[in-house]
């Protein structure tokens, strides 16, 4: 069973402070086109469930239409890091990471998907070529940056895309336990975007020699 770990896309989800707030309306009614309801978005990249291009912190960086579509189709080994503040490759000492190509970690124990976090937990830039090593393709994160919230040097992003590795913010996963799951998290094909919303997706993992 597939299980959904995006947020919700609703007029009162957070979004980064001075960034473009989610909406959506009814434009042109079945009761005026006399056929169809018709609606429209208006929307930051990075609101909600969403994927980073290269572009975002990389001026010379590839879209996210320009993106390989394999790292966000996967098997993702959640782990629980929810009493940290700060993520190193510490944290990861006793994780197996034989059967995985993608890393979702699980940061807090509870969402709040109408309020934008004051502070959220540090992740390490050294766990980039750690996760490259270990065949990562993929970090996924329950928070709306793989950075702290004030950075302007974007370490983390930048590392993780130096050693090929996609980046995937604001996932649900309080609800999960930990383990191996399939996940697909397809980005949107938008010319020329800095990210792009997904509809990520998760199920139990079973062994294909059971």
């Amino acid at each position: 069973m597939w299980i959904d770990i995006s947020q919700t896309f609703h007029n009162e989800i957070a979004h980064w402070p001075g960034d473009t707030p989610f909406s959506y309306a009814i434009t042109f009614p079945k009761s005026v086109t006399g056929s169809v309801n018709i609606g429209k978005i208006t929307t930051s990249v990075h609101t909600g469930t969403h994927v980073d291009a290269p572009f975002h912190f990389n001026d010379n960086g590839e879209t996210i239409e320009q993106l390989d579509i394999q790292p966000f189709i996967g098997t993702a080994l959640l782990v629980d890091v929810s009493a940290y503040d700060h993520i190193t490759v510490n944290v990861f000492s006793d994780c197996d990471f034989s059967k995985a190509n993608q890393l979702l970690l699980r940061t807090v124990r509870k969402q709040n998907q109408d309020q934008f976090p004051v502070k959220i937990p540090t992740i390490s830039p050294d766990i980039a070529p750690f996760l490259r090593e270990k065949g990562i393709r993929l970090l996924g994160v329950d928070v709306p940056s793989v950075d702290p919230l004030d950075s302007k040097d974007m370490e983390s992003h930048h590392t993780l895309y130096q050693h090929g590795i996609a980046i995937l913010e604001n996932v649900v996963l309080h609800h999960l336990t930990t383990g191996l799951y399939d996940l697909i998290a397809l980005p949107l094909k938008i010319k020329g975007a800095d990210g792009s919303p997904v509809r990520a997706v998760v199920r139990k993992w079973r062994d294909s020699n059971e």
